[in-house]
């Protein structure tokens, strides 16, 4: 599969070009917002890095977040105009998903994606991670960090950028010996378009993609989130 993928639900609006599965291109920069005047030169440069001509794609990929509200409309939009023009399919893929799929961590290790949604919140969604691929154990959260505790009953590694507000508070709760937590490294904290790309493989040779015209990014909202498992 040629596949583009886009992801702008942070600042690091990151873009990779798979050519027949494997990467062949990718970008990432950090933006203070991201606009459609910067994605389009940035498409353009990096299908011509991957020597992809934008008809040899078999589709897009898209980060749905949850994230930043404008830049995820700035980004889908503009996937959804790519999608009319050549008539190809797309996945969307959820951001945390991607920033989970960064983390190499042992099969017996939960992973807790948690980034930062302001307010005292976090997006957050619970992860195991195999030679099979990833799995996601929980809904997607919108929640208070504390309301995460106790559904942490094993070993876990949390990733994010929400680490950057709440890794003393985690530490301080977890000291008492309740679980055993640890921290990935920053370099991996946002979502990646490359493991965006990777996880929408299974979905293109399935062939169950989004309706280009209906596809929304994914909003959290305090009545559809509570915190279960």
């Amino acid at each position: 599969m040629n596949i583009l993928a886009l992801d702008t639900s942070t600042k690091n609006f990151s873009l990779a070009v798979f050519k027949n599965n494997e990467p062949a291109a990718s970008h990432n920069v950090v933006l203070d917002k991201i606009l459609s005047d910067s994605i389009i030169p940035a498409i353009d440069s990096i299908l011509k890095k991957a020597k992809m001509p934008l008809s040899k794609l078999d589709g897009f990929a898209v980060g749905l977040g949850p994230g930043s509200f404008t830049s995820l409309r700035v980004g889908l939009s503009t996937i959804k105009g790519f999608c009319l023009a050549t008539k190809k399919p797309v996945v969307g893929i959820s951001s945390l998903d991607a920033i989970a799929m960064n983390v190499n961590t042992a099969a017996a290790q939960d992973i807790c994606v948690i980034t930062d949604a302001k307010r005292q919140m976090v997006y957050a969604a619970f992860y195991t991670k195999s030679s099979k691929g990833l799995r996601r154990r929980s809904r997607y959260f919108l929640a208070g960090i504390k309301d995460l505790f106790p559904l942490i009953k094993k070993e876990t590694i949390f990733v994010g950028d929400g680490i950057a507000v709440y890794q003393p508070l985690i530490e301080h709760h977890f000291a008492r010996g309740l679980s055993k937590v640890s921290f990935e490294n920053e370099n991996h904290w946002l979502p990646q378009a490359e493991q965006l790309a990777v996880l929408s493989l299974t979905r293109f040779e399935q062939r169950k993609y989004d309706d280009s015209r209906t596809i929304v990014p994914l909003y959290l909202y305090p009545q559809d989130c509570q915190v279960k498992r």
